[in-house]
């Protein structure tokens, strides 16, 4: 199962400003295999970027961005083994009947400069999941003045039938060939 959370588009944006500069996109996927690795492969194909080398970020996002929550076949293309800079959770269920959730929240700056911050988390259960993105974003905009506004999330969860399932969250920046 996939959710949408709320847009970040619906944040006021102050001086008139839309973002001009990085769409970055967040997709969920899911996806079972034999082994953990092939559900995680699974999963990332259904987020739409299986086929990137992921370079994992931390968490800010630039000034100038524009967040969007996107289906797997909206997310960026690029060729075969392409970089893909990204943020995202995974968790994978290996025992029958164990669920995993995984999710991508993130705040963007109350003076609409298109900046923000992301977080990432993995649970056994969606409320937990809820909270640690709340209260990880809440600590973060605390810690920077509070400067920071909850724009949206997407979580992503996955239950074990057998075989391993994975829950997968990614949130693109932009892909470079080699």
């Amino acid at each position: 199962m996939i959710e949408m959370g709320l847009a970040s588009d619906t944040l006021p944006r102050s001086r008139g400003e839309e973002p001009v500069g990085l769409t970055i996109r967040v997709s969920g996927g899911v996806g079972t295999g034999r082994t953990a690795l092939s559900a995680f492969d699974a999963a990332l194909r259904d987020a739409g970027v299986a086929n990137f080398n992921l370079v994992r970020l931390s968490s800010v996002i630039p000034p100038g961005s524009n967040v969007v929550d996107v289906r797997g076949d909206e997310q960026l293309t690029g060729g075969h083994g392409d970089l893909l800079y990204c943020v995202y959770a995974v968790d994978v269920a290996m025992q029958r009947d164990e669920t995993v959730w995984a999710g991508v929240g993130w705040s963007l700056a109350r003076d609409g400069s298109g900046g923000g911050l992301f977080v990432e988390h993995t649970a056994a259960h969606k409320d937990a999941l809820e909270h640690d993105l709340a209260a990880s974003l809440d600590d973060m905009a605390r810690s920077r003045g509070g400067q920071y506004a909850p724009a949206g999330s997407v979580l992503a969860s996955a239950t074990c039938t057998g075989t391993p399932a994975a829950a997968v969250v990614v949130a693109t920046y932009k892909r470079e060939g080699w």
